[in-house]
């Protein structure tokens, strides 16, 4: 199997786009549940909406380079596939956090890096072909 440039330079701009949305989700999460005092689900649920809105843009735009489509039905496709990906990434930090006890922030290092994969696949296929 033959793996084109485009498609390695796709993966690596996606994985860059998620490594700094990774970056904001974390923090924002941070901020609400140790500062603010915001129930950890929200606070997680809160840093995953703003860090989907920028990876949405991001994506669009540069890894994807998708501006010629419709930006709306693009939107919902991307906001049902991060919903998706949401119940994942809290299904995952709940399995390990709450029933596992595993620290809370390594279980949402762990949930990130498996939902990536779901969502890169789902992305690609559905939202920016």
């Amino acid at each position: 199997m033959q793996v084109s440039w485009d498609l390695i330079e796709r993966i690596a701009k996606f994985g860059i786009v998620g490594g700094f949305c990774f970056v904001i989700d974390f923090s924002i999460t941070y901020y609400l549940k140790e500062k603010s005092k915001v129930y950890k689900f929200v606070a997680n649920a809160s840093g995953f909406i703003v860090s989907v809105i920028i990876n949405f843009m991001l994506n669009k735009y540069w890894t994807f380079k998708a501006s010629n489509i419709d930006a709306t039905t693009q939107f919902i496709k991307f906001i049902t596939i991060a919903s998706f990906a949401l119940m994942i990434n809290s299904v995952i930090i709940y399995l390990l956090n709450v029933k596992i006890r595993m620290n809370f922030y390594l279980s949402k290092i762990i949930a990130v890096f498996i939902v990536m994969f779901f969502n890169y696949s789902m992305q690609a296929l559905f939202t920016f072909n």
